[in-house]
């Protein structure tokens, strides 16, 4: 660090490391270290689109090399800031081939993305799925650190995350290996509503949902005991077998508008009455 000034750019900095990497004499360790340094800064950038392209034309590929074999379940939400200002942000995994990188991407106009990597002992494994406004002042995400259990964690960061507390366990056969989200929860009079994801007997993926407090998002308001939605016998092959999943979903016209993926080969979208939904959900407690 002696070698940096107080601010530099990222050419500076990996200036500086090749510097250090040419040294013959260079320990393996001090090797390593600095190779994930430059890692690590490799996985912050902006991307820029122009004007006059189509928002069809904005696709955004894999850049640094933590995503290089996958950009993987981003959960997209309208997050609304306590001053009423806007933005579309994004969880989403990012896989090397080897290990995998919480991300987070966010944008206010479509055409300039700034992409950040997520840190912190909250900001394990998959499945982080962000709230969709600020909960008595601090951000709220829900999270699958051990890959078996619904968490759910406060921070005043949207980068930095920590102190999970398991929100929800397997309770029923359908889930019983796994539980997880299926999208950032989604606002309503009721309560927040989680769609959720269920792993069961020949890990077979379905679809759920649960109901929680509005105010203090680890009370479970109600929960339901069958699928929301199961895989159908002509849904069960394909790339990933046996599995329905979604990535997030929303409510237009008092419905809940569901797309979801079939077995990775294809996808289509369900939709559910919401009064009905609710009913269900209060009655299940």
């Amino acid at each position: 660090m002696q070698d940096l000034p107080d601010e530099f750019e990222y050419a500076v900095l990996k200036n500086v490391v090749n510097k250090a990497l040419s040294d013959p004499l260079i320990r393996q360790e001090r090797r390593t270290a600095l190779e994930e340094v430059i890692w690590l800064a490799d996985s912050f950038y902006d991307l820029q689109f122009k004007h006059d392209s189509d928002i069809t034309e904005r696709v955004i590929f894999p850049i640094s090399d933590s995503e290089s074999r996958g950009i993987e379940d981003a959960r997209f939400v309208r997050f609304v800031d306590d001053d009423k200002s806007d933005r579309v942000m994004a969880t989403y995994t990012a896989y090397n081939g080897h290990v995998i990188l919480p991300k987070l991407i966010s944008t206010e106009d479509f055409y300039t993305f700034r992409v950040i990597p997520l840190y912190g002992a909250g900001a394990q494994n998959k499945n982080l799925a962000l709230f969709p406004r600020k909960i008595k002042g601090k951000y709220a995400m829900l999270s699958r650190i051990d890959g078996v259990n619904n968490y759910l964690m406060y921070s005043d960061r949207p980068t930095q995350w920590n102190n999970p507390v398991i929100l929800q366990e397997p309770r029923y056969t359908w889930e019983f290996t796994q539980i997880g989200n299926c999208g950032s929860p989604l606002w309503t009079e009721e309560g927040w509503l989680v769609i959720t994801h269920g792993v069961g007997a020949m890990r077979r993926y379905c679809i759920g949902a649960s109901l929680f407090d509005l105010d203090d998002p680890s009370k479970e308001i109600g929960r339901l005991k069958e699928p929301l939605l199961s895989p159908l016998e002509d849904e069960r092959e394909g790339y990933v077998p046996n599995v329905v999943y979604s990535c997030g979903s929303i409510i237009h016209n008092n419905s809940l508008i569901l797309p979801y993926a079939v077995s990775d080969y294809s996808s289509t979208y369900g939709v559910v009455d919401m009064v009905e939904l609710m009913e269900a959900l209060k009655n299940s407690k």
